[in-house]
């Protein structure tokens, strides 16, 4: 009876196993270039061209970025909010990621519970700093222009882009630029 165990055990070990694992491209994560503008991302220029045709008014966006560095830059209009967003992402740095959301002042999210601090901006309007673990981004949320804007920094790179920085970023609306 063992001999019999014994060369069951030994045919079932010679018996060669030919399975291979193919990793295939499904199985890596989609390239941004490829997912956001599958869910309405889309150049800056032409979402920000999308929103200003659609309020017939021009919006003012800040020159300055933040000091951290960026791979992506995308935008998006929501026709269903009437709100426009600008993202920027780092896919090799996934903290690295910034965004801008400008939403009529009637349709303003309300943000005076969260407040963490509040700042006056070179244009005189007031900004509110939202500093919160569980929204997991820093906010620099102002009125300008009949617009509420909020912006986002992940809290992870909280300490290269402080609330100074946002307002600096705020600040830098003031200044004349041109368009496309």
């Amino acid at each position: 009876m063992n001999k019999y165990i014994f060369l069951l055990l030994l045919i079932l070990i010679s018996i060669p196993i030919n399975e291979t694992v193919d990793a295939k491209s499904k199985d890596s994560p989609q390239p941004l270039e490829e997912f956001l503008p599958e869910i309405g991302y889309k150049t800056v220029e032409s979402a920000l061209k999308d929103f200003e045709q659609h309020y017939k008014k021009e919006l003012k966006l800040p020159l300055r970025v933040p000091p951290i560095s960026f791979t992506h830059y995308f935008g998006r209009f929501n026709d269903f909010d009437g709100s426009f967003e600008v993202t920027m992402l780092n896919d090799l740095l996934p903290q690295n990621h910034f965004k801008i959301d400008v939403r009529p002042i009637q349709y303003k999210i309300p943000f005076e519970k969260y407040i963490s601090n509040a700042f006056k901006l070179k244009d005189g309007s007031d900004a509110a700093y939202i500093h919160n673990p569980k929204f997991g981004f820093n906010m620099l949320v102002f009125e300008r222009d009949n617009w509420q804007y909020v912006f986002s920094i992940d809290q992870d790179v909280s300490d290269k882009v402080t609330s100074d920085e946002l307002i600096e970023i705020a600040n830098s609306m003031d200044y004349p630029n041109k368009k496309y």
